[in-house]
């Protein structure tokens, strides 16, 4: 069976390089670039603001993936921008072993990339892939450079293998062979740019890759808001979540944080701490931690005098059911909880009204950093994060927020930075204040001069 497998791979493999380099025959490149997101698109910022700065460069973009979400506006907006959307593999069904049902997804997410791209797309410059996942989309973009005469550029998030033994163990052969295959088409890329400095070494270290440091920034739309996009948000929320209604009026002009006097919009002096998580639900960030704190800190709040809280958990994701579960069947009396999923769109706006920002991702590999902290510092608003090996990177304790390495510690720095809230906020002040020169390094530019200007205008 497997032998057979083998051969019909074999033999579409060879139909395509044969069919895409006739297709490709004498075929111009212009400023053209394909991006390779195996996964939803519209859950890959980074990889969109690649798209989105390639597109102000005058380069036309393909991005290959999953369809499943919108877009940025700016992309949707963006004519030179085009997705070409592939189809995620059937569910596995019960009769059929995990290996083998593995097995034949990777092949068909390997195969259809491949003819999708060569049947829908013209010849590219270079080609972007984002890694994880790395099997098959390393394997299938490097064939798509050799078919295509394209440059090979790998932009490192994490390690797939590091990822893969959170689900089946470190000493899986699975394991060991990606990390095999990791490395070796690393070292086949033309280009490498990676999350951190941390994972530059290691690349460098583990495998011999050269790599450059492009770090994540945000994009302009990251932003401080005012009270009245504050209240607009609010207002809008609170016809779907109860946590932004008014808990005194039930007129339309005023919120739980909110409210519009003689058309001026206002923070209510006694309103609730604000706090916001933005997660995919997966392995890599542990929610009990954060609830934990959350029952901690609402035991002490009358006693030491502090603010209710409300915390918004955003995004969506494989055990956001499982969270969900545990957060109904949780007690509060100072804390309400909120898990929506916001339009693209809403997100900023959201972030930048937050008081507080809480990160519980610790990565797989330990070598890269939540980009939730790095839109939360561009909207000017400080984060307690989780430690871990290179969080240092981003976040300085005390200095742009706070760092916790448990839930007695995450609660004994929320009591810290609200006591007295919202009347005294000197210590959050503190960290606004030192986030100001964070804010002024967006994506754009850092991106064009350390990755873009080396790699496409050297001569």
């Amino acid at each position: 069976m497997f032998m057979a497998l083998f051969a019909v791979v074999f033999i579409s493999i060879t139909i395509i390089i044969l069919f895409g380099c006739i297709k490709n025959f004498r075929t111009v490149v212009q400023k053209r670039i394909l991006i390779i997101v195996l996964g939803d698109v519209g859950r890959s910022p980074r990889m969109q603001y690649h798209a989105l700065s390639f597109a102000k460069e005058g380069f036309e973009v393909n991005i290959a993936g999953f369809d499943n979400s919108p877009l940025i506006q700016e992309l949707q907006d963006e004519e030179l921008v085009h997705v070409v959307p592939l189809s995620e593999p059937p569910v596995k069904p019960r009769w059929l072993p995990r290996l083998l049902f593995y097995l034949a997804k990777t092949i068909f997410l390997f195969l259809q990339l491949i003819i999708i791209v060569l049947w829908k797309t013209s010849k590219h410059s270079h080609i972007l892939v984002q890694n994880p996942p790395a099997i098959p989309t390393l394997a299938a973009a490097w064939l798509l450079c050799l078919i295509r005469q394209s440059h090979f550029i790998i932009d490192w998030h994490n390690y797939g293998y590091t990822i893969l033994s959170l689900t089946i163990g470190s000493k899986n052969p699975l394991v060991r062979f990606s990390k095999f295959y990791e490395g070796i088409f690393g070292r086949m890329a033309a280009y490498n740019i990676c999350v951190t400095q941390a994972m530059k070494e290691d690349l460098k270290k583990r495998w011999n890759v050269t790599a450059t440091t492009l770090y994540d920034r945000p994009p302009k739309r990251f932003k401080s808001v005012d009270e009245n996009a504050r209240h607009k948000i609010f207002l809008k929320l609170s016809e779907s979540y109860d946590v932004f209604k008014s808990v005194k009026n039930e007129n339309t002009t005023e919120t739980r944080f909110t409210t519009t006097v003689s058309g001026r919009t206002t923070l209510i002096p006694d309103r609730p701490a604000l706090l916001i998580s933005s997660t995919s639900w997966t392995e890599d960030e542990d929610f009990s931690i954060l609830l934990e704190a959350l029952q901690q800190y609402d035991k002490m709040t009358e006693a030491l005098t502090l603010p209710s809280l409300v915390c918004v958990i955003t995004g969506k994701g494989p055990l956001k059911a499982y969270y969900q579960d545990i957060i109904s069947k949780t007690d509060f009396d100072h804390v309400e909880i909120c898990t929506p999923w916001l339009e693209a769109e809403d997100y900023p706006t959201l972030v930048g009204s937050a008081d507080l920002g809480i990160c519980l991702h610790t990565s797989s590999s330990g070598l890269d950093l939540p980009m939730k902290v790095v839109d939360m510092f561009g909207c000017g608003v400080p984060v307690c994060a989780i430690g871990f090996s290179c969080l240092h990177e981003l976040v300085k304790h005390d200095e742009n927020g706070l760092v916790f390495h448990g839930p007695e510690q995450l609660a004994e720095h929320l009591q810290e930075l609200l006591a007295g809230f919202p009347r005294n906020q000197s210590s959050l002040d503190k960290f606004r204040e030192n986030l100001k020169n964070f804010q002024e390094k967006r994506w754009h530019p850092c991106w064009k001069e350390t990755f873009f200007n080396p790699v496409f205008t050297k001569k």
